[in-house]
């Protein structure tokens, strides 16, 4: 026989004896999604319809919100199934057509229970939720919070609390100038012969730009210019401004708009600029609750100006609250996910591993859920203390002593300004960590993450670029610093800077996991570690101030210290108020958000060990713990990992994606719903360009038939 003969014979036995062990093994059982996902829920460590309360806040507010997403789900106005590959006119149409919807909704709920509404909103539809708080939150909130009694209820009259009529926008940023409001080079100069002001813009650059709802909807407009009177200029104050007569909806002279185009993001609101041609208004448009120009042409500023800007802080708690709602959206996607997914496998006789069943997953992902529930609590805090303020600043009355209130406003200030900073960047970082954690998957329009990562990205520079926000939080914390070295009294959250001058004497109290692992020892490491930081930068400060150069100049010089000691007390800003939140929670829910809190906390202190190592507050050997114990706790965090995504409460309507549906039924979904937005049709372009592909002669040589050796 010849020598290949014998070499195919084996190969035949070899192969028939291949098949036969296929046959004799016996298929691996896996459960399917939907058995994986039910067995996760089947233990919680704790009870988590008490969390879904305890983090909306109360029963009530749960049952408020189940109630909206019940309705929102059932109205067909509100149907995503098909957003994906609506044309942009219809993405502005549908938008409108929703606001429309929720009108009489506005008018009739308290703000309360209507903000609650619009929260829900805006997890479904980003764009809607910009359209409506352009309107509600920045025009009318500016008229609410800047003008006197008398212009308020003229505006409340003529229907702008409820679009009756007005229809608003907020025209404050402008091509050059964003950030830096003193600025802005529109002007509004004072015509004391017809008791009017003259709105213009004087360059390109003044030209107002972003401005949401100017392109196609606005009627009117809270513009922000340099006050001119008799050839002085008293700084930039808000004006009400007509774009459109209500009627006609024509512009009105001296009035040109368009749109801005394609953004990232969020096409449903109509972003547009706007120029004004020596527009006149009356002198009565000014909004006068602070600064007043009289009929003479006398101006009356208010005694701390800082007080106008007070009502514009309103947005920067919006955003925190945001950002601990996206991210819990993200992480619901990406936890149930990992949940039910399966990849590789160390015995071959047994499923396919669950991806949140490796350590490098839960690392990925439960150190942000942890996060997104220290932001939350966080949100709630802010929340409180800006009504606090709001509360204080609308009751003011003439000779009042307003000492307690501007402390109040400066920490306020200080501390929205960096944690919306803080919390809208580690967000939108969520967002992209859950994305990549799906995988491929996660690339895909239809499973959420791709949009919700487009739509959020503006959080990080509209109302205050993240980085001068974050400045303004560190130029804060030096003057807190400096108010302390003076023997003067800080507001509460600034106490820790106490520690500065003598941060050598603090020390992590042990080498042991008991003195390591708990509150007052993360939550004195953060201090020292963030008053450390404020003291450096205070250092370059005094010591540039030295040289004989200006205040600016000094703050300059100290500018990246000042970023990185906000961004520290951001650290232990969130750190303590979740630790407030655990030691007044139910005791049903205490022991699991205590794992939370420490492991946000430990992992927050692992991410930043320079600057513990640094102050010498940790040594190497305790790194080491913390290390270890973040691993710790994901692994103990883990099984409750589902509940706890669960106890956001949110519907599968909200959650918009296959991969985080409920009963983890990911694959059949999401299969679905690619097809039923892809109906299988004739390919528009195939005459066009692929037949002309397929059909072209390039002058190349014949190419023969390929051979294909028979032996």
């Amino acid at each position: 026989m010849a020598p290949n003969t014998e070499s195919r014979i084996a190969s035949v036995k070899s192969h028939l004896e291949a098949k036969k062990q296929v046959k004799a093994r016996q298929p691996i059982q896996t459960p399917t999604p939907t058995e994986s996902l039910a067995a996760e829920r089947a233990n919680p460590s704790f009870p988590i319809r008490e969390l879904t309360y305890y983090l909306d806040g109360s029963e009530e507010d749960t049952k408020l919100y189940e109630k909206f997403m019940f309705e929102l789900e059932r109205d067909p106005l509100w149907n995503m199934d098909d957003h994906y590959n609506l044309s942009l006119p219809e993405v502005r149409e549908r938008t409108l057509a929703k606001l429309r919807n929720v009108l009489p909704s506005l008018a009739s709920e308290t703000p309360e229970v209507f903000l609650k509404r619009i929260i829900l909103m805006g997890l479904v539809d980003p764009a809607f939720y910009t359209r409506l708080g352009v309107h509600s939150g920045l025009f009318f909130g500016t008229i609410q919070g800047q003008a006197t009694p008398a212009q308020y209820a003229y505006w409340v009259k003529k229907g702008a609390m409820a679009l009756n009529g007005v229809t608003g926008c907020f025209a404050m940023t402008e091509l050059g100038h964003g950030s830096n409001v003193a600025a802005l080079e529109t002007t509004a100069t004072f015509d004391e012969a017809t008791d009017e002001f003259i709105i213009h813009t004087p360059t390109t650059t003044a030209t107002k730009w972003w401005i949401g709802g100017a392109a196609h909807t606005a009627t009117h407009t809270t513009a922000f210019a340099q006050l001119i009177v008799k050839g002085k200029n008293y700084g930039v104050k808000p004006f009400v401004v007509q774009l459109r007569d209500p009627k006609t909806f024509n512009l009105l002279p001296g009035i040109n708009i368009g749109d801005i185009g394609k953004k990232m993001g969020r096409d449903g609101i109509d972003n547009g600029w706007i120029q004004f041609t020596y527009v006149r208004i009356p002198r009565q448009n000014m909004l006068m609750k602070f600064a007043k120009v009289t009929r003479t042409g006398k101006v009356i500023q208010p005694p701390l100006a800082q007080l106008a800007y007070g009502a514009l802080i309103s947005g920067r708690v919006t955003m925190i609250r945001d950002s601990a709602n996206y991210a819990k959206k993200a992480l619901t996607i990406a936890l149930r996910y990992a949940a039910v997914r399966r990849q590789f496998s160390s015995d071959p006789k047994q499923p396919e591993t669950k991806i949140l069943d490796y350590v490098i997953h839960q690392n990925r992902l439960l150190p942000l859920l942890a996060e997104a529930i220290a932001v939350n609590f966080t949100s709630m805090e802010v929340s409180k203390q800006y009504n606090q303020l709001m509360s204080q600043m609308q009751n003011t009355r003439p000779g009042q002593d307003l000492t307690e209130t501007i402390e109040l406003l400066k920490e306020t200030h200080a501390t929205t300004a960096g944690l919306k900073a803080f919390c809208t960047w580690n967000c939108l970082s969520a967002i992209e960590q859950c994305r990549q954690a799906c995988g491929g998957h996660g690339y895909s329009g239809y499973t959420g993450l791709a949009s919700m990562y487009s739509d959020f990205a503006v959080q990080c520079t509209w109302e205050g670029d993240n980085t001068i926000l974050t400045l303004q939080t560190g130029r804060s914390l030096i003057s807190s610093y400096a108010d302390i070295k003076r023997g003067n009294n800080v507001s509460k959250g600034f106490n820790y800077l106490k520690m500065a001058d003598k941060l050598s004497t603090f020390r992590c109290p042990g080498d042991d996991v008991a003195s390591i692992v708990n509150f007052e020892t993360i939550s004195e490491a953060w201090g020292v570690v963030a008053a450390s930081a404020v003291k450096i930068s205070a250092d370059i400060y005094e010591n540039a101030k030295t040289k004989s150069i200006s205040k600016d100049a000094a703050l300059e010089s100290c500018a990246v210290e000042r970023l990185h000691a906000a961004r520290m007390h951001s650290f232990g800003y969130i750190f303590n108020k979740f630790a407030d939140a655990v030691r007044q929670a139910p005791e049903s829910i205490r022991e699991v958000l205590t794992k939370l809190c420490l492991l946000y906390g430990l992992h927050s202190i692992k991410e930043n060990a320079g600057e513990f190592l640094s102050c010498e507050y940790f040594t190497a050997a305790h790194m080491a713990v913390i290390r270890e114990q973040v691993n710790h706790l994901c692994s103990v965090i883990r099984p409750d990992a589902i509940p706890l995504v669960d106890s956001f409460n949110y519907s599968d309507y909200i959650i918009n994606s296959p991969l985080g549906r409920y009963d983890g039924n990911v694959y059949e979904a999401y299969f679905n719903l690619v097809k039923s937005n892809n109906p299988q049709e004739p390919v528009p372009y195939f005459k066009s360009v692929i037949r002309p592909i397929l059909t072209a002669n390039y002058n190349q040589t014949e190419i023969p038939d390929l051979e294909i050796d028979q032996q």
